[in-house]
């Protein structure tokens, strides 16, 4: 039971989350591709990954992660960051044209938190509140 509420919860944050970019963005020019979505959004949760982090991460060949960082540069979604102790070492920063989109997420969160307080008690609302922070903890190990 828990595994299929989890699942389900997670997938209605995402596919809110999608809706709601693919609205913004839509056919405009310099849109993200899906592929180009999920790579901005993996480098922002990376938090300034360099190149070879980033094609770690999501086991790319270095030439194969720069081919997409170059298109999320060149279209506005990131910059790449000098690093001031290694010249050689460049860390991918993600811009505020997609933090505006990214943002959008904001707008459910914050609107599902106001629903959660007005339908349960604060004490159920400090109950899932730990919950949360232990499942995050869990998350970490």
């Amino acid at each position: 039971m828990l595994e299929k509420s989890f699942e389900t919860l997670y997938l209605m944050f995402r596919s809110n989350y999608f809706k709601r970019v693919l609205e913004e963005i839509g056919n405009k020019e310099g849109s993200l591709s899906a592929t180009e979505s999920f790579c901005i959004e993996i480098i922002y949760l990376l938090g300034k990954p360099t190149i070879s982090e980033f094609a770690n991460h999501l086991n790319l060949s270095v030439p194969n992660a720069t081919y997409k960082i170059n298109s999320l540069v060149k279209k506005g979604y990131l910059v790449r960051e000098q690093s001031k102790t290694d010249l050689r070492e460049q860390y991918l920063c993600v811009t505020d044209k997609f933090l505006g989109y990214y943002g959008l997420n904001d707008v459910l969160i914050a609107n599902l938190i106001k629903q959660i307080k007005g339908t349960f008690s604060q004490e159920d609302v400090k109950s899932l509140d730990d919950m949360m922070i232990r499942v995050i903890e869990l998350m970490k190990e």
